[in-house]
């Protein structure tokens, strides 16, 4: 219903097809069931004890590595896989260990890729945190400003986190913008379409003291990064990006 309500709204401005809109409501009927299951294992309150519990260790188990055997990480792929991990806890700590190490056998398509994506994940799941809590958390607006304030934050903190490492590399600042631009923007958008829909899906009606309402932003930022891997590792193979040099060249 309250997808129906959002696409009715875009409707009325003429400038969404009909078709495409009738296409949204029949991807809503779809994963009704989907929804369905999922919200009562994500509104239960052992389940989200156990979350924090997991998210802990990873955190820990991630700097433990961190300190003992990959200190020659780049602060700034430190703070990558922080967030990471943060977000998706065993999850993004399995693609750390599989991707991120100096201790990988070798590297590969698929490991750039995921360094990608992770690096693109950070930015923009900090952006959405930050754009779902204010937006429908705290300011409890329509569903369509949600979207868009959502977005706009999930936008700028992911394309804010790639001008920086460009301009370290030596590009000014008009460079670094343009090309975060051309290489960011397609995987960003791909990964908040997801992980805002997701969201809205799961727990559009909730307030932040629910504990629906922090279980679904966390299940919505995984299956961002995960949907938003076929573009990440698309644009390496495009040339497009260039994707996260190997570990072990890091440093």
């Amino acid at each position: 219903m309250l997808l129906q309500y959002l696409l009715i709204i875009v409707l009325q401005s003429s400038v969404v097809p009909r078709w495409l809109i009738d296409i949204g409501l029949q991807l809503e009927h779809a994963f009704t069931p989907v929804r369905t299951v999922l919200t009562p294992i994500l509104s239960n309150p052992i389940v989200f004890g156990l979350w924090i519990l997991l998210v802990l260790l990873s955190v820990s188990v991630l700097w433990w590595d961190i300190r003992k055997r990959n200190q020659v990480l780049p602060s700034m792929m430190k703070f990558v896989w922080t967030l990471t991990v943060l977000y998706s806890g065993p999850f993004g700590l399995a693609i750390y260990w599989y991707s991120g190490r100096t201790q990988i056998s070798r590297d590969s398509f698929w490991r750039r890729g995921f360094r990608s994506d992770s690096h693109c994940y950070s930015g923009c799941g900090a952006g959405e945190i930050v754009g779902i809590t204010l937006a429908q958390g705290i300011l409890a607006l329509s569903t369509l400003w949600v979207v868009l304030i959502t977005f706009g934050f999930a936008y700028l903190f992911g394309y804010a986190l790639n001008i920086g490492p460009l301009m370290q590399e030596g590009e000014s600042f008009r460079e670094a913008a343009k090309d975060a631009l051309l290489s960011e923007t397609p995987s960003i958008t791909i990964m908040e379409i997801a992980a805002i829909g997701t969201d809205l899906l799961l727990a559009a009606t909730v307030g932040m003291g629910s504990i629906l309402f922090w279980m679904a932003l966390a299940f919505s930022l995984s299956i961002g990064f995960i949907v938003a891997y076929p573009v990440n590792a698309g644009l390496i193979t495009l040339g497009v990006k260039e994707g996260m040099m190997n570990p072990k060249e890091m440093g």
